[in-house]
């Protein structure tokens, strides 16, 4: 519980949320989204 408790505590801060900001800003972006899909399609069709 002292993890949870830790992680949530940095990304209160200010640092954190920048952290938090950028992820939002680069998962925004087309070409990341695109990446991520073909991800989760590779891990998708490995369970099969």
């Amino acid at each position: 519980m002292a993890l949870m408790q830790r992680l949530t505590a940095f990304l209160r801060s200010p640092r954190g949320q920048q952290l938090v900001d950028r992820g939002r800003r680069e998962l925004a972006k087309p070409e990341n989204q695109a990446r991520l899909k073909q991800l989760a399609t590779r891990l998708l069709s490995r369970r099969r």
